[in-house]
């Protein structure tokens, strides 16, 4: 059974390795190609074809983490075909190899390409994007989420917050900050605007050339407004810079416990969380969908092909795992915008897909 298992495992990780290679390198291409437009934007700047040699790498663990399920399926498919083809598995079959026990083997195997999955999603792709985006700041400037800013809210003892970030510089601090400070009927108190900000060590930030307006209500019909502008203004607040990456960043690029924390920061604020709770049920369950995708490639290993037809069976692979990811954004976007529940919408495209595969191994393997 060793020599069965390292036979198996060997040629499934050499062909997974080859079709993930060939993708990110056609991945890197394509975005190097992309970004050669910004070479020539911000050429004044000091970002050169280097430059975007190294963002265009540092991007490379997030389209790995999102290529896996499709690769391993693809690598898969084009071991167990080829053995059937070559009249291998067979051989294996007559030795003892039964359709649980391979189905057991294949699923140890996919195990691995999970827990593989799940550390380069939720460790090296968060840690290199950011590592991107504050290296392509660097030269053109900051970090925005588009033209209105990232927003967040803020629960305190006698007011409300609405804090919106205009953008993330280089060195960690914030542009173009807005608080504004309600109290607990929902009338505005007062709105403090600071060209920058830093995070303090103390829960607190630092904010610097600021125009602080204060309103009064001086009686029932009018209202008095105060306007002054100070060098620096502290603010108590619990807001982290973690939180504010979050925010600002794009969610499906974070860690699991970066947006659980999120999660219930927004929870605590009376915030929707919808589309950060799906976003952090896809972290939970897409690892899980490399042993979906090996279980759906054995019944190949069972399949009589003819001279040239591994090629087409790996076409329906790569089509098949197209079509996964394609429905896993649908459906994303879809339970986002019909409010289903977060942990079904991002579970329901790999149990689909484990009632397909399931259906295939019972049809084809154990019933012919």
């Amino acid at each position: 059974m060793k020599t069965i298992r390292r036979l198996l495992y060997g040629e499934v990780v050499i062909a997974v390795l080859l079709v993930t290679l060939g993708f990110v390198s056609l991945f890197y291409f394509f975005d190097f190609v992309e970004e050669l437009q910004a070479v020539g934007k911000h050429r004044d700047t000091g970002y050169t074809v280097a430059q975007a040699l190294l963002y265009v790498a540092l991007m490379l663990p997030s389209h790995l983490y999102e290529l896996l399920p499709i690769t391993v399926l693809i690598g898969t498919i084009f071991v167990m075909a080829r053995l059937a083809q070559s009249s291998e598995f067979t051989i294996l079959r007559t030795s003892g190899l039964g359709p649980w026990l391979a189905l057991r083997t294949l699923l140890a195997l996919g195990l691995g390409f999970v827990f593989f999955t799940f550390a380069v999603g939720d460790y090296v792709a968060p840690m290199a994007d950011k590592t991107a985006q504050l290296l392509k700041s660097r030269y053109q400037g900051k970090v925005t989420i588009g033209k209105t800013g990232a927003w967040l809210k803020e629960r305190q003892a006698y007011s409300h917050y609405a804090v919106n970030v205009g953008a993330l510089a280089p060195d960690a601090s914030m542009r173009d900050v807005r608080i504004f400070e309600f109290d607990n009927q929902g009338f505005l108190v007062s709105m403090t605007e600071g060209e920058t900000a830093r995070f303090g060590k103390d829960d607190s930030w630092q904010l610097e050339k600021v125009d602080h307006t204060e309103f009064t209500s001086a009686d029932a019909n009018a209202t008095r407004v105060d306007r002054s502008h100070v060098d620096t203004f502290r603010w108590s607040t619990q807001i982290s810079a973690e939180m504010v990456a979050t925010a600002v960043l794009r969610p499906e690029r974070m860690g699991t416990i970066d947006l659980f924390q999120y999660i219930r920061h927004l929870d605590a604020n009376g915030q929707t969380a919808q589309k950060y709770e799906i976003q952090f049920w896809k972290k939970v369950f897409y690892p899980l969908s490399c042993l979906v995708m090996v279980v759906l490639a054995l019944p190949f290993a069972y399949l009589h092909f003819r001279s040239g037809s591994v090629a087409t069976y790996v076409f329906g692979g790569v089509m098949a795992g197209i079509s996964f990811v394609l429905l896993n954004n649908v459906l994303g976007d879809l339970g986002a915008l019909q409010g289903w529940w977060p942990w079904l919408t991002a579970a329901l495209p790999g149990l689909i897909y484990s009632f397909i595969s399931l259906t295939a191994f019972t049809w084809l393997v154990i019933r012919r």
